[in-house]
């Protein structure tokens, strides 16, 4: 078992990193343009010291791996190392491709979206290709009170800032975040897939009314959870229940139909797992 999970791993992890260097080198790193981290620090580098890409990435984090051999667990530390030195070769070997598009549009969505999926790749993996991502598990360990989606934010804005004023071309920020806006949302999209569910609360005097269209009609299930209402001090039974899109839409006539005066609460359920939806494994 424990071989079969880490040959996943490795697998995961070239696969995410061919993807991420394409999207690099043949997209973003010819135009200029940035994801943000290290690499959009050794672009910079690259065009103004014409110094290797590849290479500039892993020198950049060598102080990163000392200080992360010394706060962080060393299977991890380990496989950050090959991540980062995959990326960087294969950064190194797709720079030599030939131009695909000098449109900047083009090469922010393109080199966006393959670097995302790619970086959720690695991310399955429970792997890092350094940069950014250590630098967040660095000041973790130092029990920094700032969540890892501020960390990364702060860096990747830095770091773009820096891209504008170098290269002194403001489209250069504009286009850049929107390769870091796609790159986050491809991760989601492979982590969490399109088919969001999502998760209503119903509140009504017709409640067992409602529970029984939810299993009958909808045949979903539904949980009553007991409740006391802070304006008219009553006891209520909130109805809560997990459905797709589809079924918002006839779940909301339905609702309507039996008690108008109902209150009914939908949101984004971004990870639902149990009987009918993921399994937990």
């Amino acid at each position: 078992m424990k071989k079969n999970i880490f040959l996943k791993e490795i697998l995961f992890t070239l696969l995410g990193t061919i993807l991420a260097g394409f999207g690099m080198a043949s997209f973003l790193l010819p135009n200029k343009l940035s994801s943000g981290g290290f690499t959009g620090i050794a672009t910079i580098l690259y065009y103004f010291f014409n110094w290797n890409v590849g290479l500039t990435v892993i020198v950049l984090n060598i102080p990163l791996f000392i200080l992360a051999f010394m706060r962080i667990g060393k299977r991890f530390l380990l496989k950050s190392l090959v991540g980062t030195f995959l990326l960087s070769t294969f950064i190194d070997i797709f720079e030599y491709l030939p131009l695909l598009t000098n449109d900047r549009l083009l090469s922010s969505i393109y080199g966006g979206t393959l670097i995302g999926i790619g970086t959720a790749f690695i991310f399955k993996a429970h792997t890092s290709t350094g940069g950014s991502d250590l630098i967040v598990q660095l000041l973790q360990s130092y029990k920094i009170k700032i969540s890892s989606g501020k960390l990364l934010n702060i860096i990747d804005i830095t770091v773009v800032i820096l891209n504008v004023i170098f290269f002194r071309e403001f489209e250069i920020g504009l286009y850049s975040a929107i390769a870091i806006f796609l790159v986050g949302i491809m991760i989601d999209v492979i982590f969490e897939g399109v088919n969001f569910s999502k998760l209503v609360f119903i509140i009504s005097n017709e409640n067992q009314r409602i529970i029984n269209m939810i299993n009958n009609d909808l045949n979903c299930g539904a949980t009553e959870i007991y409740g006391k209402g802070t304006f008219l001090k009553e006891n209520k039974v909130v109805v809560m229940s997990v459905m797709n899109r589809r079924e918002i839409v006839i779940l909301r006539d339905k609702v309507n139909k039996i008690d108008r005066g109902a209150f009914l609460i939908v949101t984004n359920a971004r990870e639902v797992y149990g009987l009918g939806f993921k399994s937990i494994n």
